[in-house]
């Protein structure tokens, strides 16, 4: 007795769909181009510069300090990064600027903005701002009145004071005994402020935020 044979095609849909269905392990692997794993690499390395790169050029600066003037706070060689992009000066920032006069670029502290009255008295080893006395934490030592500041400010023995112009700013060190600033230079327009330090990068073992 003859049996009725039946013939079964396996149509390649039914292959592609079993291959799915199979365990991980057992399945056809792509083969690994180390070439491919290396460009990669490479192209997600380059993005990562592009954005370095554009981030220092629009919103930081790398800045070398030179000088003893910002003493303690900064050191002479210490490396800090700045940032510019729609900064306006306030008062106790620690910024880089233009000196026209000394022909140099100078980092210190803002004490007084446009409009601002700034006293410094000598004998008490004070400074004040519109009739308030500022913080004392930052300055390295006691202030000693050398006799070489405009005696146009000078309004008492030991006591000068300063009207801070609008559109300007007035900049003293930290080391105030060993800092040229805004005693003898004058104010600091706002426009040659070039940025507020925000980060020491360097030495390391001071890495951290600048106040």
């Amino acid at each position: 007795m003859n049996e009725d044979k039946k013939t079964f095609k396996v149509s390649q849909e039914d292959i592609e769909l079993a291959k799915k269905a199979a365990p991980a392990d057992l399945r056809e692997q792509e083969p690994v181009s180390i070439f491919n794993e290396i460009l990669d690499w490479v192209e997600s390395f380059v993005f990562a510069m592009f954005i370095i790169i554009l981030i220092f050029i629009f919103l930081l600066r790398i800045v070398t300090v030179e000088g003893e003037s910002m003493n303690a706070t900064l050191d002479d060689k210490d490396r800090v990064i700045i940032t510019h992009l729609n900064y306006t000066p306030k008062r106790d920032d620690v910024v880089v600027a233009n000196s026209s006069v000394l022909n140099k670029t100078i980092i210190k502290r803002v004490i007084g903005v446009g409009g601002d009255t700034v006293k410094i008295d000598y004998n008490v080893n004070k400074v004040f701002v519109n009739g308030e006395e500022i913080s004392n934490e930052h300055i390295n030592g006691t202030m000693i009145n050398k006799g070489m500041f405009d005696p146009n400010y000078l309004i008492s023995d030991g006591v000068y004071q300063y009207k801070v112009p609008d559109g300007k700013v007035f900049v003293m060190g930290d080391n105030r005994n060993n800092s040229t600033d805004s005693r003898t230079i004058g104010f600091i327009d706002n426009k040659d402020v070039l940025g507020h330090v925000i980060f020491r990068l360097y030495p390391f073992k001071k890495l951290g935020k600048v106040k």
